[in-house]
């Protein structure tokens, strides 16, 4: 799940960077120095930016969604003296091609090309910085590749089970935003209601572009209208070409359940990185992931730390989840020798 519409959550994010920089918090905009478009397989083009010290230590940003894309406001959370900071927009979202495609588009497929922008940017080991869908990415590709991951920093946390999506998909955050929920369900037939995620799948996969188009922004409406404690319960629309690779990737990864063999298998599997430090930011008052989940990964996961950020919400944008990110990169760039970078 992602923060917020990528235009909305940059603008948002920007405006809580600029507030910020006076209490020395956020950094400046920085402009990378190397992009290219990767070519990963199977027809994907995959977008890879870095920016900051070339010779810095290494962290890769995990977006959310899936279908959320990266922006540039993400860079701002390191020290780009410090950090060699490393962005990608996930398959068929942002400026990766083709798209908005689903075909070839799963965990896996995003796991291997993980492991092949590390390969070509020649990094051994990195720290993972990632937050909701990010935060699933960055637990797989860990207890996939234990040994490239130096630390992990995760928000709002999202571990692709069954509860979760029944929470947000099937009515548990609608007694809390009912206006919204409604506008969310009622342009779904009343008989297909047990199965929200199945019948928007139906819709935003037709032949009918006009119809895509509708079912993608209500999809990606009801989710960033939830993402921020600050927002009253207005509906956020979003613009058609994001909503699109937004709603189509997200329905595509959860009507598959991520991909994962099994519901608690992210829960199962953290003995392979247990010794892998971490830390947990989450928002209170989560209302797209939340905080049971981040409890339920903290105690299956000795080496982490688990900050629990009251009055804010799953935006990265809130003041309390960026000032608790901020301060947590800024404590590990002193720590480059400990952690083997």
């Amino acid at each position: 799940m992602v923060a917020a519409v990528w235009s909305l959550y940059r603008i948002d994010m920007d405006k809580a960077a600029d507030k910020n920089r006076g209490n020395g918090k956020l950094f400046p905009p920085i402009t990378p120095y190397d992009q290219q478009m990767l070519d990963v397989g199977d027809g994907h083009l995959v977008y890879v930016e870095q920016s900051g010290n070339p010779d810095g230590m290494p962290v890769v940003v995990f977006h959310g969604g899936p279908g959320g894309g990266s922006s540039p406001a993400m860079r701002r959370f390191f020290d780009p003296k410090m950090y060699r900071i490393i962005l990608f927009d996930q398959r068929g979202c942002g400026r990766s091609r083709p798209h908005a495609v689903v075909r070839d588009n799963t965990t896996w497929h995003l796991i291997n090309d993980i492991e092949l922008i590390r390969e070509v940017l020649n990094i051994k080991r990195w720290i993972v910085f990632g937050g909701s869908w990010g935060a699933t990415l960055a637990l797989v590709y860990a207890q996939t590749h234990p040994q490239r991951a130096a630390y992990l920093a995760l928000r709002g946390i999202f571990l692709a089970r069954q509860s979760e999506l029944d929470w947000f998909y099937g009515g548990g955050a609608g007694h809390f935003f009912p206006e919204l929920w409604e506008r969310f369900s009622r342009i779904i037939p009343k008989e297909e209601h047990g199965d929200f995620i199945k019948a928007y799948n139906k819709r935003l996969f037709s032949k009918d572009k006009t119809e895509q188009e509708m079912y993608a922004k209500a999809w990606a409406g009801w989710e960033n209208a939830l993402a921020s404690i600050d927002n009253p319960g207005n509906h956020i629309d979003s613009p058609a070409q994001y909503a699109l690779a937004f709603a189509k990737l997200e329905n595509h990864y959860f009507s598959n359940r991520a991909f994962l063999s099994e519901d608690q298998q992210i829960l199962k599997n953290m003995s392979k990185i247990s010794h892998i430090p971490g830390t947990i930011i989450q928002g209170r008052h989560d209302m797209i992931c939340p905080p049971t989940s981040a409890w339920n990964l903290h105690k299956r996961w000795p080496s982490s730390d688990l900050r629990m950020v009251h009055k804010a919400g799953h935006a990265l944008s809130e003041s309390g989840i960026a000032e608790a990110l901020l301060r947590l990169m800024e404590k590990l760039k002193r720590q480059r020798d400990t952690l083997g970078l």
